[in-house]
């Protein structure tokens, strides 16, 4: 019997939820049962991680802990050798900690994970089952839990194509080729075919196998958002949309009106003793102007691009993914614009590229005076707002792996790493980006009618979920169990407990590597959604 839902809904923000969940002029009500869920039930903003990024935020939720502890960062894990850098995409290998799926198995509660990202491979020990999300088409029967699994979604659900839980490359780039009404409009419409496939997975297992943890994550939420933000921002949209804009608008307001269906009817399949959560990892607001941020610090001295001879290689290495920079004069850089982060160059030995370890502090303050400094050339505002230490942000084991200052720009922006100018530029349009906050809301028996409640952060969901179950939390999770989120007779009936440490998260390797081409149509999407360049 399941126990507690789980309804992940990446990058979702209350700036679009409670507009999809009024009586709009023209437009009615979008989201009948979302707004049923919000009447009845407890909602708070959700801080997200000091980057608010999809791979560490989720891998927050999934284990309680914030980066510096489980040792996610960015969707690029980078190694700096000095005379070069070198990268690979994270997996979930990189996940230095135990996570609700592996905790839930060993305290014998099944469970089920669709479409997470860093969730391949599964723990061998996993009690349920497992779909992992962000890998390629081709990957997702091996790296469904169990086995038998794979075989039993493809030959029991009527239309299943493994080929649509993924992205659909082709058609994202050519989407991005035009910009007609149609096109545009297209590409929207393509996330509704993505989240249907995903709803019958969650619907095959909820029925089927009935996990005591049943959790499913949408992501169309963000993808939507990325690139339609000035159709669901109200601020943005004109009163009476024509054309373009009211296409635009209309596939929006579908494509949410869609997913209202299919959590409607995950809870309806889970029974009214079910406590139902949602969370996302981040929420969304509108990007106003774009920072070159590599620009600004060789502007300030900071580094140096290499020298292009016109060789092949050279040509590659400028057309790459990655700032093409001269190592041997560079001592701080922005690797990625998801990042949002700059890495000082520190020298392991005497002669090495970087500064002295000795002078790290001095160097690192006069840096974060600089980062600070940085004003709009058009409107004299300060484009870098707050400037995190990594210590202070990010302790944990897996501290020095952070960047060692993280940005927060004026509009939360991502920066670019292109050798472009100007340093600043206003955007021609606003374009969606990550807010710190998210969502987090519960409905079901013991959950209070409470409405908004105070601001909870990330590492919060999992001990949430986990005390849901009725299974004793961690010592050693960062986050807490929201009193706010049940009412003072079910916390008295069930009081949380607290349990032993987590366990060494023991991942074993990938059966099968992603080829380069597989990397690079990650890559790709990546570009497309402003993470990378």
């Amino acid at each position: 019997m399941t126990k507690t839902l789980f309804i992940g809904l990446d990058g979702c923000t209350f700036t679009v939820l409670d507009q999809m969940t009024r009586d709009l002029p023209g437009e009615g009500l979008t989201m009948p049962f979302m707004k049923s869920v919000m009447e009845r039930g407890v909602r708070a903003r959700l801080r997200s991680t000091p980057n608010p990024l999809t791979p560490p935020a989720w891998c927050s939720i999934m284990t309680g802990k914030n980066p510096g502890e489980h040792g996610v960062f960015d969707f690029i894990r980078a190694e700096d050798k000095g005379g070069e850098v070198f990268w690979t995409l994270y997996d979930a290998r990189d996940i230095d900690t135990e996570t609700i799926w592996s905790i839930c198995s060993r305290k014998n509660r099944s469970v089920a994970a669709l479409n997470f990202p860093l969730t391949a491979p599964a723990p061998e020990e996993l009690k349920g089952s497992i779909v992992p999300g962000f890998i390629p088409a081709k990957h997702l029967r091996r790296n469904t839990h169990p086995r038998e699994l794979f075989e039993r979604i493809k030959t029991q659900i009527p239309g299943f194509d493994p080929r649509e839980l993924a992205w659909d490359f082709d058609k994202e780039k050519q989407a991005m080729e035009s910009l007609s009404a149609d096109e545009t409009a297209k590409w929207v419409r393509y996330h509704l075919p993505r989240e249907e496939q995903w709803f019958k997975v969650a619907e095959f297992i909820l029925g089927n196998d009935a996990p005591e943890l049943m959790a499913v994550m949408f992501d169309g939420t963000d993808k939507i958002q990325h690139q339609a933000w000035p159709w669901l921002d109200q601020a943005l949209l004109p009163s009476n949309p024509q054309g373009h804009d009211k296409q635009m608008r209309e596939v929006c307001l579908e494509y949410f009106h869609n997913l209202d269906g299919y959590i409607e009817k995950l809870v309806t399949m889970a029974g009214p003793d079910t406590q139902v959560f949602f969370a996302s990892d981040h929420g969304f607001t509108a990007s106003t102007f774009v920072l070159r941020i590599n620009a600004y610090l060789e502007d300030m001295g900071y580094l140096a691009w290499a020298h292009s001879d016109g060789s092949d290689q050279a040509i590659r290495r400028e057309a790459s993914d990655f700032a093409n920079l001269d190592w041997s004069k560079t001592t701080a850089y922005c690797r990625t614009p998801s990042s949002n982060g700059i890495h000082i160059r520190v020298a392991e030995k005497p002669g090495d590229p970087g500064i002295r370890p000795e002078d790290y502090t001095r160097f690192r303050d006069q840096l974060i005076v600089d980062l600070l400094a940085l004003k709009d050339p058009d409107t004299g505002e300060q484009v870098i707002v707050e400037v995190l230490k990594r210590e202070e942000w990010f302790p944990g084991k897996h501290m020095l792996r952070a960047c060692d200052l993280t940005l927060v720009l004026r509009d939360h922006g991502f920066v670019s790493i292109k050798n472009l100018r100007p340093v600043v530029a206003q955007r021609p349009h606003a374009a969606g980006t990550h807010h710190p906050d998210g969502i987090f809301m519960a409905v079901g028996p013991g959950i209070p009618a409470a409405g908004e409640v105070g601001l909870r952060q990330i590492v919060d969901v999992a001990p949430t979920l986990l005390y849901s179950l009725g299974v004793s939390v961690p010592s050693d999770f960062e986050g807490v169990v929201p009193g706010t989120f049940f009412s003072p007779e079910w916390m008295a009936a069930h009081p949380v407990k607290k349990g032993a440490k987590t366990r060494a998260s023991g991942r074993r390797a990938l059966d099968q590597e992603m080829d380069a081409g597989e990397k690079q149509q990650i890559i790709e999407q990546l570009q497309m959604l402003g993470y990378m360049e």
